[in-house]
């Protein structure tokens, strides 16, 4: 379990690698996403949940894949399979079954700060949306569950937290200045998890205060404004 990461201090921040840059497609994919490569070699500081979120995958399908059981334990320089390709259908990885469905949490607005960039619009946009607001401000579930990750590992994201509501079902809060819950704690909904951190904002721009906001359903990202209530 992670400790409190970050608790004060600027957050630190990935821009895209070419400035200026014509915005991407709507529904643009991250470049993790869109060129996933076979293996992944486990960093300091990351976990299931995090690669998982990094490339798009099923955290069940990467644990049964790499026959990690629940995946709770992973050790630094262990390399995980992020694809189906080369694994045997006899392996003792339990079988990945297509995702039932099911029924999305009741999502609420983790803050009440304007859209300032919308799913798809750009590279830093591929995945979630960007919320607006002042440095400091409340960051707040958006429905109860529990925190999987919390720390700075995951490039491009800052401090980051996840919390997973249902076996389906995962938020992501990037670009965090503190963070005030732990890995392994069980959160309620609108219950203050972060204070507000400073996001990249529109490339070649200043730094704003902002929030990377991500729904997933079995790894794959959703736009957050069609699940969440009208208006925040």
């Amino acid at each position: 379990v992670l400790l409190l990461a970050g608790c004060s201090g600027a957050v630190r921040w990935e821009e895209p690698g070419a400035r200026g840059a014509p915005p991407a497609p709507p529904r643009a994919r991250s470049p993790d996403l869109a060129a996933r490569p076979e293996w992944h070699t486990v960093r300091a500081g990351e976990t299931l949940y995090s690669i998982a979120t990094r490339y798009g995958v099923d955290v069940d399908h990467l644990a049964a894949w790499n026959e990690l059981g629940d995946g709770a334990l992973i050790r630094v320089g262990q390399r995980l399979r992020l694809t189906t390709a080369g694994v045997p259908p006899s392996a003792g990885s339990r079988p990945v079954a297509p995702a039932a469905s099911e029924a999305p949490p009741r999502w609420q607005w983790p803050v009440s700060g304007p859209v300032l960039a919308r799913y798809g619009e750009s590279p830093l946009t591929a995945s979630g949306i960007q919320l607006g607001g002042r440095s400091g401000d409340a960051i707040r579930a958006a429905a109860a569950g529990q925190v999987v990750y919390a720390g700075s590992g995951l490039k491009g994201y800052g401090e980051l937290l996840i919390i997973k509501h249902s076996p389906s079902w995962l938020s992501a809060y990037g670009y965090n200045q503190a963070l005030l819950v732990r890995e392994g704690e069980r959160v309620d909904a609108g219950q203050p998890i972060a204070r507000m951190g400073e996001g990249p904002g529109a490339a070649g721009a200043n730094r704003r205060p902002a929030l990377h906001f991500e729904i997933r359903r079995n790894g794959t990202p959703l736009d957050p404004l069609t699940e969440l209530p009208r208006g925040p």
